[in-house]
């Protein structure tokens, strides 16, 4: 372990004084923050006032003065429009029109505490959140009109909330005990940390390829197992650019924490200090260890990157699993998809940070066989690796073959 270390450390040194790499580092962040300041930039030159959203309200409680009141008051960017169409009726209208929503008001409204508010598709992101004044007027007006019974206090105590109700899944239902879950920021801002982590070392991993096969272009390797064994020299590459790559993570994180923080409006530390981050950091790991042995067996097979054959390329796209079950993913994370991507070893991780990101209970089961699959495709890959790497290493002149791989796995 001492070479390994050794070798770890030497990789590490060696990259750190590569102006290519050092450019590579910094450049990429950079370019990333100056797109976004230069956007904007044209953003602020060019702002437009929002158009305002236009509300429907059918009023069988009599509050529509009051609320237009609000809005004049508020000065919320939306025009109200008196309407005694029936629900079903606007429904079907919404879905022809923009940045238009419906809100049915009734009596019965007032015993579950919950106004569904029907929106078009384009709507304005932001008008959820006005739309929220609203619920001080009609609770109001419900004072007014309500006695003091015990009944009747108790309707006054569960307030109003307008919840955004979907049409087109025809479960048109108001009143419904659906209540608003966790804030997305809390599961998407550790998810999104772990992803930067996990990138990071993966793409840092993947010079592992060009390192192995630099050594034996510059016929150096004989020189470096004269004083130590094949199996050492991998672990120290592995172990090295997994140094790499967390150097990297730090950079990238470096330059996005306070991009993010001035961007969005949240507690970002708090998301990030919880138990969770750990989960979805020890994930980001495991996935670089699983890559980061077959980079470095099949790259010990390449004579020159240049003259890289199909199977090497095959490779490299690895990592890139996940991105075929991306959609079915976010559309469904407890789908059968999802739980197929979870399972196999080459897109666990990153299919796994995705559902665990968008899950709002986690399915520990499923999390537990994920992270057991990935822990024993790593040793059956490692061995592996060490096998093709011992001979790969020191043979010259050619990219090895797939058959030439399977004979030395079975020697």
């Amino acid at each position: 372990m001492r070479n390994a270390l050794k070798v770890a450390k030497w990789e590490i040194k060696r990259n750190m004084k590569n102006k290519s790499f050092l450019i590579g580092l910094f450049l990429t962040p950079l370019l990333f923050l100056g797109f976004m300041l230069i956007g904007s930039l044209f953003g602020d030159s060019e702002q437009k006032e929002e158009p305002a959203s236009r509300v429907l309200i059918n009023d069988n409680i009599g509050v529509f003065d009051t609320l237009e009141e609000t809005v004049l008051a508020l000065e919320l960017n939306v025009e109200l429009e008196k309407t005694d169409k029936a629900k079903e009726v606007v429904v079907e209208e919404l879905e022809k029109v923009e940045n238009t929503a419906y809100i049915l008001l009734e009596q019965s409204s007032y015993e579950s505490g919950i106004l569904s508010v029907y929106t078009s598709e384009d709507m304005n992101p932001n008008f959820m959140s006005q739309v929220q004044a609203f619920a001080a007027p009609i609770k109001m007006v419900q004072m007014q009109q309500l006695g003091l019974s015990d009944e009747e206090m108790t309707a006054i105590s569960k307030g109003i909330v307008f919840e955004e109700a979907s049409f087109k899944e025809e479960g048109i239902h108001e009143g419904s005990d659906k209540t608003v879950g966790v804030n997305s920021f809390e599961r998407i801002v550790p998810g999104a940390f772990a992803g930067i982590i996990l990138l990071s070392i993966i793409f840092s991993g993947m010079y592992i390829f060009q390192s192995a096969s630099q050594e034996k272009k510059d016929k150096v390797a004989e020189i470096i197992l004269s004083s130590l064994t094949p199996s050492e020299l991998m672990q120290g590459k592995i172990i090295g650019y997994f140094g790499l790559g967390m150097i990297q993570a730090v950079v990238y994180l470096s330059f996005g924490l306070p991009i993010a923080l001035w961007k969005l409006d949240i507690p970002l530390f708090e998301y990030l200090l919880v138990p969770e981050v750990l989960l979805y950091i020890a994930i980001a790991i495991l996935g670089y260890f699983l890559f980061a042995a077959i980079f470095v067996g099949v790259g010990a097979t390449m004579a020159d990157m240049s003259s890289a054959g199909n199977f090497q390329g095959l490779v490299m796209m690895l990592p890139f699993l996940p991105f075929v079950f991306i959609g079915p993913v976010i559309s469904d994370p407890s789908g059968v998809l999802a739980q197929v991507g979870t399972y196999i070893p080459f897109s666990a991780p990153g299919v796994l940070l995705i559902r665990l990101t968008l899950l709002e209970s986690w399915p520990l089961v499923e999390i537990a066989i994920s992270l057991a699959i990935l822990l024993v495709s790593i040793w059956i890959f490692m061995k592996l690796a060490g096998k093709i790497f011992k001979v790969g290493i020191l043979m010259y002149g050619k990219n090895a073959t797939p058959k030439e791989m399977l004979k030395w796995l079975r020697a």
